[in-house]
């Protein structure tokens, strides 16, 4: 895909320059968008704009990538939004039906987007959040374990390899921009939201394989697609969600250029394309009741003019706790373009964001200049991924791209890669008698699938193994009679799944009663293996288990990575890419080797 016209960095840099100027001086006059330096394609966008739907450009919206009926709520909502207001683009995201999260199916994606794109007067912008991959947001696509696990593998050709997958996939579904690497530097263990989204606590290591994705993600010009570095500047060092709330980063500037800002300016010069902002607050930068995605001294100061960025400069989703329980949908909208934000992630209400824009342009308190100016540069994203020429996508063509054999079997590969062996007290691991060791499964909750996978691996190796599945539903009664039918096992080795998600309030760690099951495991007096399937703090609880194995991941290929491992089937190679306080340090991981043939999931050895 073509790159940014020259002229257009030129003019995006003069832009700079008149943001950075002393706040107070006067607003820029209205400028014609006539007067813009863009490329033709951009000025045949931008010449029929009216103000209004220039700032529209600015707003991107959610999807579920369900079809609704032509006839529902929600798709005249759509008609509204993308036929009537013009706005500029959409984000995938999940959606629960009351007891599970839901994700899209491929086609179904392709279909929506393309009947979007079809009543769009200028083409959208799509987007998703694709931290492992369209797997993230999407069935039957390539399944990736999380970043963490690419830390602890510790090779950063995987996320090259990540990074032209996820491309591949992103743009077969009409999806041309990825909001990822994560490239905060999850120094606390506390961390509520970040955790295994990170790439692990050290900045030089984290920043490695952020750059690693982003050439990754460009390196076929003809699936090229937009990447976002996130969260600046740097969520790494909270122990607060900012879904719910605002957070602090407490470190002094000093601390931030040494910690913090290392991955994003690796990503920066790796040529990344979007900064998203979060939701947090920075005393050494600004002051404290202002999160950075309202504040110009981190947005404009910090990210355009001292770090030098000139590519797109993305919100945080505007309906998180963290911007609506101190500002409106309006005011938020208004504040973060007058920070230096260029992109509007789903505002609770488009529409009043849209006239809160227009009040403050006919107020002064912006200038249409300043809204062209992050217009130009999203159209002129649009433009560098070939939404100018094409803007539909070939739904025959999907199932040629996506959920390819080659790109499992290397996403499988990393899963393994990654698992790490922190404690080995006896040598319980591998497992030198697996027909006598007991299975727990410890799920977040009763109806998800965590854990289906670790007990079917488990059974195609031993078909009459002892396999439970336990959640945080069962009284402790009821785990103790459950724990009390496991007395004749000679071990346990217990599937510890604890992962991230917004709106939880606390890190990951295993609920209702399942800590005093596991004591009571414990207590027995046999060896207990943990294998921790996503959070890997969860050792700080149980300090007195035999031996810890880390998989830094949730996803299926993580729960076969830990069956290989307990069975010896697969090297154990893995380093802690954080420390456990109190337990492990970084980089800690016991090197075993494989002492029986792998097992090939489907079939066979």
């Amino acid at each position: 895909m073509p790159s940014l016209p020259r002229f257009l960095a030129a003019f995006l840099a003069l832009v700079l320059a008149a943001h950075t100027a002393p706040a107070s001086k006067p607003a820029a006059r209205t400028t014609s968008p006539n007067t813009l330096k863009t490329s033709a394609a951009v000025r045949r966008w931008m010449k029929t704009m009216t103000l209004r739907d220039e700032i529209a450009q600015l707003i991107f919206i959610s999807f579920h990538g369900a079809a609704p009926n032509a006839r529902s709520r929600e798709y005249r909502n759509f008609l509204h939004q993308v036929q009537g207001n013009h706005v500029g683009g959409l984000i995938l995201v999940n959606w629960s039906n009351g007891r599970v999260i839901q994700k899209a199916e491929p086609y179904a994606v392709a279909a929506f987007l393309n009947r979007m794109q079809r009543i769009a007067r200028v083409p959208l912008l799509v987007s998703g959040d694709f931290e492992r991959g369209v797997s993230m947001r999407v069935d039957s696509t390539t399944v990736f374990p999380h970043a963490m696990a690419f830390g602890a593998a510790g090779n950063p050709e995987y996320s090259r390899y990540e990074g032209e997958v996820t491309a591949r996939e992103s743009r077969a579904l009409g999806v041309q921009w990825i909001f990822y690497p994560v490239a905060d530097v999850n120094n606390n263990p506390d961390n509520p939201i970040i955790n295994i989204r990170s790439f692990g606590e050290n900045p030089d290591a984290v920043a490695e394989q952020v750059t690693a994705f982003i050439e990754g993600a460009h390196s076929d010009k003809k699936n090229y697609a937009l990447t976002t570095v996130k969260h600046f500047p740097g969520h790494g060092d909270t122990a607060t969600d900012t879904h719910m709330n605002m957070a602090t980063i407490t470190g002094d500037r000093d601390r931030l250029n040494r910690v913090e800002l290392v991955p994003f300016r690796a990503g920066i010069a790796a040529g990344v394309d979007a900064v998203m902002t979060a939701h947090l607050a920075v005393p050494a930068l600004a002051p404290p009741d202002v999160p950075a995605t309202l504040s110009p001294a981190i947005l404009t100061d910090l990210l355009k003019s001292e770090l030098g960025f000139r590519g797109l400069v993305v919100t945080d989703a505007l309906e998180m706790g963290g911007i609506v329980k101190n500002f409106t949908t309006g005011e938020a909208g208004v504040r973060a373009l007058e920070a230096g934000a260029d992109v509007l992630l789903m505002p609770t209400d488009p529409d009043a964001v849209i006239k809160a824009v227009m009040d403050a342009v006919a107020g002064g308190r912006l200038t249409r200049r300043r809204i062209q100016e992050s217009v130009a540069k999203i159209l002129a994203a649009k433009e560098k991924v070939g939404l100018d020429r094409k803007r539909f996508v070939d739904l025959e063509g999907i199932g040629d791209i996506v959920d390819a054999p080659e790109a499992n079997e290397k996403a499988q590969e990393i899963a393994d890669h990654a698992v790490t062996l922190v404690r080995n007290q006896g040598s319980p691991v591998p497992l030198a008698a697996p027909e006598q060791t007991c299975f727990v499964v410890m799920s977040e909750n009763r109806s998800g699938s965590e854990g289906q996978v670790f007990t079917q691996e488990v059974r195609r190796r031993v078909a009459r193994a002892t396999v439970v599945t336990w959640d945080p539903s069962l009284s402790r009664a009821d785990l103790d009679q459950a724990a009390a039918r496991l007395n004749g096992c000679g071990a346990y080795a217990v599937a510890a799944f604890a992962s991230v998600g917004a709106y939880r309030g606390t890190v990951g760690m295993l609920g209702g009663d399942l800590p005093h099951a596991l004591e009571n495991l414990i207590a027995a007096g046999k060896p207990v293996i943990l294998v921790a399937l996503g959070n890997p703090y969860v050792l700080r609880n149980f300090p007195t288990v035999s031996a810890y194995l880390a998989t830094f991941s949730t996803v299926p290929p993580s729960e076969i990575a830990a069956v290989r491992a307990l069975f010896g089937e697969i090297d154990i190679q893995g380093h802690l890419p954080v420390t456990i306080p109190g337990q492990a340090k970084y980089g800690d991981g016991i090197q075993v080797k494989a002492i029986h043939a792998l097992r090939i999931t489907g079939g066979g050895e």
